[in-house]
């Protein structure tokens, strides 16, 4: 083929014609790209440099590997070759231009190179074989949430241009030159205006989302530093702005989301939309409106569990939770909230729970013991159980808690608790975007805590756990904290507990999302199940992919928004019901608990379907005779 550098069109040498199209193009990208970063600088500040090495790990993982993308098996090995051809194919552009804007220059074109010229071959077929997949996808099975937008139509259809141009060019080179011509300059005219056309198209994803995962948060759930709240693109973060950078708007954050998939009112997907047009558009008050309240309601912004689902899905590691925590504290700030999370709130600021109780009565459900439970503010413990609000006060699950403190005192655990010392541990109150009531919460039971002697904190609630574990400070060192599964599956394994009576029931379990997706905590629960012998099914939705109850950041505390739709946790106690041969749902969360009988209720599961925490079940497989059990209650 010519060398397209000294070749003339039209009595203009191709040089000029390549260096004319570069400047214009590489000029027009980086001026967006440039508005882009002058954006980013321009709003608060935020740290996400610390661990550079865990980060990089993310990258190679997340964006070399595809590692989210490939929980979907067809999906995500079709976008994992899409994204090796893109490289590759960006690696031969840049020499293919290189080689045409320095022709003096003793290098050889791409495709005069055989390594090369092999890896376009096939990474240029398996490339197409993976657009034609997703185009197959996007049109003709779209997934909601995926939209057949003109833009990503032009996208799809460029990518299949460039692939197409370099294919056919590599086959006429030797053969039919003047259409290796053609699809040479076919290839770099598009690729080039490719480049123009990406900074201003919502496949700025592109170039956004390593940041994103090299700068995501490492600590799932990670809540955003104390402030006023933000409605403007200068008050959110950075990192808060990155999000709608990097969002590719694939729609898996709204198919997972439980408010979405419930009242339909909030679209994680939809949501990031909004703040992605706000940030590269106005200020957040465009036209007299503002960005919360008009462009984005407060229905949307308070319907949000928090439960992460949108955050675990997201390929991209964009943080929904923390945008929508900021869109909340505004909100407060500026008197709009549920009449119902107000009156919490004064609650948790008099009594220090949400039940609006005196803190006296916080060990009244000991009372069923029979027993004084030791006082570990008092008296040295090694083990301290933190209780939590519902597990208090609710009387549907003081009977749990009497159940627990029966099979730690079998299992001759040295256990106490705070009693009216205890406060609520304000991992709801924090996610309502009320932080300064969190910091008073916190720094109460730290300054209780401190005075104590226990070795480990232990607690049946996972939202207390989540805070206790990942947002309290410890100044000098964390305790061991560990929820009631984990100790009891520990007891076990070292025979302080005993299987006496073997359960032959079947039965489902679900993952609390502030002990799953928030922390991890897979395995005990479910080797405590097997452990009791009983038959474990498993819901279609179940570890990380587990559905939300409908009850974490502080949706507990507010009235449904949608009435006569159906709630998360109806809509899981009905997937519970379809299995075939399980009659009890297993739950390891106090607000589970709660949620998960009311919804029985409410769908006229009663008589199908029976709720009960994992202690129950425990209880009944390790107890030998009512009265021992009463003996080691009474001796603890």
């Amino acid at each position: 083929m010519p060398d397209p550098s000294y070749t003339r069109y039209f009595g203009i040498p191709g040089i000029s014609i390549i260096w004319g199209l570069a400047i214009v193009c590489f000029f027009l990208f980086v001026r967006a790209v440039v508005a882009h970063v002058r954006t980013l600088l321009k709003s608060r500040p935020e740290s996400r440099w610390d661990h550079p090495i865990q980060r990089l790990k993310l990258v190679i993982v997340h964006v070399l590997g595809q590692g989210r993308l490939l929980r979907e098996p067809l999906m995500g090995v079709a976008h994992l070759i899409i994204f090796w051809s893109f490289v590759a194919y960006a690696l031969g552009f840049f020499w293919n231009l290189v080689r045409a804007l320095l022709p003096f220059l003793p290098i050889p074109y791409p495709d005069e190179v055989s390594w090369m010229r092999f890896a376009l071959l096939w990474l240029g077929i398996a490339g197409l074989a993976g657009v034609v997949v997703a185009a197959v996808r996007r049109y003709f099975f779209t997934p909601q949430g995926l939209e057949r937008s003109v833009d990503a139509s032009i996208i799809l259809s460029l990518i299949t241009i460039i692939l197409v141009s370099s294919l056919v060019g590599q086959w006429a080179r030797g053969r039919v030159e003047s259409v290796a011509m053609a699809m040479w300059w076919l290839h770099m005219v598009v690729v080039l205006g490719f480049l123009a056309y990406l900074p201003r198209s919502k496949h700025l994803h592109l170039l956004a989302s390593p940041f994103s995962v090299f700068f995501g948060s490492l600590q799932p759930g990670q809540m955003p530093a104390e402030s006023e709240g933000a409605s403007r693109k200068e008050e959110f973060t950075w990192r808060q702005l990155l999000t709608s950078y990097a969002c590719a708007e694939c729609g898996r954050c709204e198919r997972v989301c439980p408010a979405h998939d419930s009242e339909g009112i909030l679209s994680p997907k939809e949501l990031v939309h909004a703040f992605k047009e706000m940030v590269r558009a106005g200020n957040g008050s465009e036209n007299g409106k503002k960005f919360v309240g008009d462009v984005v309601s407060t229905g949307e912004i308070w319907a949000c569990t928090t439960c992460m689902a949108c955050s675990d899905r997201c390929p991209v590691f964009n943080e929904h939770i923390p945008l929508i925590v900021e869109m909340r504290r505004y909100l407060l700030v500026n008197g709009e909230l549920d009449a119902n999370v107000q009156q919490t709130l004064t609650n948790l600021t008099r009594y220090g729970n949400s039940f609006g109780s005196s803190p006296r009565a916080r060990a009244k459900w000991t009372d069923g013991l029979g027993a004084k439970l030791k006082d570990a503010r008092k008296e040295p413990v090694k083990h301290l159980w933190f209780v939590g609000d519902y597990a208090s006060f609710d009387p549907r699950v003081q009977a749990i808690s009497r159940s627990v403190a029966r099979v730690f005192a079998q299992g001759g655990l040295d256990f106490g608790i705070l009693y009216e010392a205890e406060q609520n541990s304000g991992n709801d109150v924090r996610r309502l975007g009320e932080e300064g009531l969190y910091q008073t919460l916190r720094d109460k039971n730290k300054d209780t805590l401190s005075r104590c002697n226990g070795e480990v904190i232990v607690t049946t609630d996972p939202h207390t756990y989540h805070a206790l574990k990942n947002e309290y400070e410890w100044h000098n060192g964390r305790p061991n904290i560990l929820h009631y599964t984990e100790l009891l599956d520990q007891m076990m394994e070292r025979g302080e507990l005993t299987v006496r009576h073997r359960l032959d029931t079947t039965v489902t379990y679900h993952d609390p999302c502030y002990l799953g997706r928030y922390n991890g905590i897979y395995d005990p629960p479910r080797r405590l199940l097997r452990r009791l012998g009983v038959r474990l099914i498993e819901m279609p939705r179940h570890g990380r992919d587990a559905y939300c109850c409908g009850a974490g950041g502080g949706r507990i505390w507010m009235e449904d928004a949608a009435a006569g739709k159906p709630r998360p946790s109806e809509n899981r106690v009905r997937e519970a019901a379809t299995l075939e041969g399980v009659q009890t749902l297993i739950v390891t969360c106090p607000k589970d608990l709660v949620m998960f009988q009311d919804a029985v209720k409410t769908t006229g599961l009663e008589g199908r379907l029976v709720v009960k925490d994992l202690i129950e079940l425990v209880e009944e497989a390790t107890t030998p005779e009512p009265s021992v059990v009463q003996d080691a209650a009474t001796a603890a």
